[in-house]
Order: structure tokens, then C-alpha cells, then sequence
């Protein structure tokens, strides 16, 4: 196997691994030692790889947390169709239940950034960045949904983005200990409302 292949693919596991890890117990209640354990890796081997617990942190979110975000919240936007519908699909995907779409999509960025806020700016920095890409793509495309007629001249493209993601996190921390369907179901339908309000109304002939 190719080395650079095969390093590639030890640094996805460990990464994935830890990724596993630390949203379950929480950063600072992950001791060095309980990585070692989940990784069955030695100290001289894990500082290999890495100069140390938030040096190993920052690589998760550079090699996965970056990827996954992108993966179900940015890349679909890239449409040429009407983005309102593809928005809202992607915000119904993002809240599906369960741990598996969790560790599939890493979608624990906002338990993240909540631990990280105030105690470490450097961290914290990084998942901002990620929010940042998400809110740059989502005003780029729906000044496109302006542009092309499906979304009304008026509406502040800026302000609509920043509603979406902030209302988004807050439906994650609602549903990360309840799995509530009814309240994801109530909040994509005042999503559907909002969305029905910023349409450009058509005037019949």
C-alpha cells in the first residue's frame, strides 16, 4: 500500500475515533489517557502523530468536523434551481435523529462550541470558521435566488442566513437530549412559513 495512502487512512481512524470520543464524554472530561485506550495506541506513538491533546483536536476538525459540515450543509446549495426547498431539505436532514447521523455527519459542532466558548479561543476560533463557510454560501446562494427571480428583491440575504443558522443551532440543542419529532416537525414547518413569506410573488397577468 502506498504510504502516503496508508497514513492518510491511520490518521482518518484516529480521527474518527477521537471524534467519537470526545463528543461523548466532552473535551475536558477526556483525559489523554482515555485516548490512548480508545486508539490502543502508546504515548510515543499518539505523539507521532500529534504534538498534543489540542493539537489532536484541531486535526479532527481540519481532517472530519470540516468535511462532514460541508458535506450536508454547503455542498447542496451548489443548485441552479430555487434554494429556498434545497435549504430546507438540508436543515430536515441535519436534525434527523439519532446517533448515527450524529458520527455520520458530525453534526455535534454546537455541543462543541459551547464547550469551547470562553475557554479556549484557538478552538473555538476553528469551529467558527466552519459556521463562517456555512453563512458565506448561504447568502452567495440565496443573493442567486435573488437574482434569479425566486427570492424577493427586498429581503436582506445577510439576515436570513444568520436566522437560519442561529435558529438551526438552537433546534440542536433542543433535540441533543430529546428526540422529540414533533418539535422538529413544528420547527421545519415555521421554517416552511418563513421561507413562504420571502418568495417573490408573482402577479398574474
Amino acid at each position: 500500500m502506498d504510504k502516503n495512502l496508508k497514513k492518510r487512512e491511520t490518521m482518518h481512524r484516529l480521527c474518527a475515533t477521537g471524534l467519537e470520543v470526545f463528543h461523548e464524554k466532552g473535551y475536558y472530561n477526556t483525559s489523554l489517557d482515555d485516548i490512548l485506550k480508545e486508539l490502543s495506541l502508546s504515548k510515543g506513538a499518539f505523539y507521532h502523530h500529534f504534538k498534543s491533546k489540542e493539537d489532536y483536536f484541531i486535526s479532527i476538525i481540519q481532517n472530519l468536523v470540516v468535511q462532514k459540515v460541508y458535506a450536508l450543509l454547503v455542498e447542496p446549495l451548489n443548485t441552479h434551481e430555487n434554494p429556498l426547498p434545497v435549504i430546507l431539505d438540508t436543515l430536515e436532514q441535519a436534525l434527523e435523529p439519532g446517533k448515527q447521523n450524529e458520527m455520520v455527519y458530525g453534526f455535534m459542532l454546537n455541543d462543541f462550541l459551547t464547550e469551547f466558548n470562553k475557554r479556549n479561543a484557538e478552538i473555538s476560533s476553528y469551529l467558527k470558521d466552519i459556521i463562517k463557510v456555512w453563512e458565506v454560501n448561504l447568502v452567495s446562494v440565496l443573493k442567486k435566488g435573488k437574482v434569479d427571480g425566486h427570492i424577493a428583491r427586498h429581503v436582506d440575504c445577510e439576515g436570513v442566513a444568520s436566522y437560519i443558522i442561529a435558529s438551526y443551532l438552537g433546534m440542536r440543542t433542543l433535540l441533543s437530549e430529546n428526540n422529540n419529532r414533533q418539535l422538529k416537525y413544528n420547527y421545519i414547518q415555521q421554517m416552511k412559513l418563513y421561507f413562504n413569506a420571502i418568495v417573490e410573488k408573482r402577479v398574474e397577468a
